[in-house]
């Protein structure tokens, strides 16, 4: 019996942890339908953080490839002063990403809606 009241507790932390998170992401980063992406990613930094054989695979044209495991050596490669196009697969990496960047003084940062995987306009594959 004193597992499962664990393991409830445990669980309840795990989402409010997640609820947290999730709201979180929402108030330091703008979550961007595909129109609204494609309105605005050619007057800022396009940034796709999935990991280079991802990039390879295909990527959105005009894209740099940071992947978030090297974002903080790398961070100095994109300007604070203009925007920020995020996108990974899913969209779960980007907002682990503009979180980073966040905390390091970009305001203006977005993010693909879906990632991706839900991107149906031009792509470049290596």
């Amino acid at each position: 019996m004193d597992t499962l009241y664990i393991l409830l507790i445990l669980a309840g932390g795990l989402i409010t942890y997640s609820i947290f998170v999730y709201l979180h992401q929402r108030r330091i980063v703008k979550i961007l339908t595909e129109e609204e992406f494609k309105a605005g990613y050619r007057k800022a930094q396009l940034i796709d953080v999935r990991e280079p054989n991802e990039f390879n695979a295909g990527h959105i044209l005009g894209s740099r490839n940071i992947p978030l495991t090297q974002l903080k050596t790398r961070m100095k490669e994109i300007r604070p002063d203009k925007p920020v196009y995020l996108y990974c697969q899913s969209g779960s990496r980007s907002g682990r990403a503009a979180q980073m960047l966040y905390r390091k003084g970009y305001k203006e940062l977005y993010h693909l809606q879906g990632g991706f995987k839900k991107w149906t306009g031009k792509v470049k594959a290596k």
